[in-house]
């Protein structure tokens, strides 16, 4: 069987791509030009140059495929180009489904996010159920996944066979740019976080999320939406993680939510002016406000999601960070 995968080079789309090849699948991955193919390196696949707003290149790479997992996002709460969030996660989307539907593959899996479900209150955990106001999503990026999973449903219910899959927060190997979480361990490693904003949020190993894609395909009920999470911590008990792992002490200083939040827009101003990319945005401390707790067992009940620990997850991703320098400081 032949899939084809959007996103491949990067931390998610990677991850599924060498799930994929563990089970004999043939794979054809859709490259920007340009993009950095370390997570792709020494790979058997195909590579197809294109992006996912183009139409064409999308048509070349979907040929003889049976199965499409589409997971290029452009996920960033930082984006200095005014649209650019909207057309690669939402148009690129469509795009990406129009193409599917004309070459009549038998399965798509959409990754989406659990930024596109409802906004947690108090700490107990969302459900793919759970109400949606729209009104409450904060920033381009959540709002750009909310518009986009209601593309892939739209999709689902004119008969396009559609399941979607809403990762939490992964961490693990191959964190090449890294991500916003992946971000978080890089700075604790190089002793950069002295004080903390307490939230919350559901840490996921990433394998287990790219596993979860394959267990969609072949077990996910169209139309539906799982939620590939594993455990719930505070920001306090992440860090307090990272510390047993590594031997580097965790911060104890907690900030207030408003002396951070006058800053964080002090800080994206600044970076306005200069070009710089700032360490903290109002959006990502609004967000703090919240504990991002999820409930995966929709997905573990249905598809089989494994549940290895955050720990070990975090583990990884520590090793791996230090193995590729990306870390200044020795291991303690």
């Amino acid at each position: 069987m032949k899939a084809f995968v959007t996103g491949g080079t990067g931390f998610i789309g990677s991850s599924i791509v060498r799930e994929l090849l563990k089970v004999d699948y043939e794979v054809c991955a859709l490259v920007r030009k340009g993009a950095d193919m370390r997570n792709l390196d020494g790979l058997e696949i195909e590579l197809v140059q294109g992006d996912t707003t183009d139409v064409d290149s999308l048509r070349r790479a979907v040929q003889g495929c049976e199965r499409v997992f589409h997971a290029a996002a452009l996920y960033s709460f930082w984006v200095r180009e005014p649209g650019l969030i909207e057309r690669v996660n939402v148009e690129g989307t469509r795009n990406v489904l129009k193409v599917a539907k004309e070459a009549d593959v038998e399965r798509i899996v959409y990754t989406s996010s659990v930024a596109a479900l409802a906004v947690p209150e108090g700490k107990e955990p969302v459900t793919e159920e759970t109400p949606v106001d729209p009104g409450k999503i904060v920033g381009d990026y959540k709002k750009s996944k909310y518009r986009a999973e209601q593309v892939a449903l739209t999709y689902a219910r004119s008969g396009l066979p559609v399941v979607l899959v809403n990762p939490s927060f992964p961490v693990g190997p191959r964190d090449i740019k890294p991500t916003p979480t992946g971000q978080t361990i890089l700075d604790f490693l190089n002793n950069r976080i002295p004080a903390y904003v307490e939230t919350g949020m559901n840490v996921v190993d990433v394998e287990d999320v790219a596993l979860g894609h394959l267990l969609a395909a072949e077990k996910g009920r169209i139309g539906e939406r799982y939620i590939l999470g594993g455990e719930d911590m505070t920001m306090g008990e992440l860090l307090g993680l990272l510390s047993e792992i590594t031997g580097i002490p965790a911060p104890r200083v907690k900030i207030p939510y408003y002396p951070i939040l006058g800053l964080s827009y002090l800080n994206a101003a600044f970076c306005k002016i200069t070009g710089a990319t700032p360490r903290m945005t109002p959006d990502t401390i609004h967000m703090s406000c919240h504990y991002m707790y999820y409930d995966p067992g929709k997905a573990i009940r249905e598809l089989g999601l494994p549940q290895n620990s955050a720990k070990g997850a975090l583990r990884k991703a520590v090793d791996w960070f230090h193995d590729n320098g990306y870390v200044r400081t020795a291991p303690s």
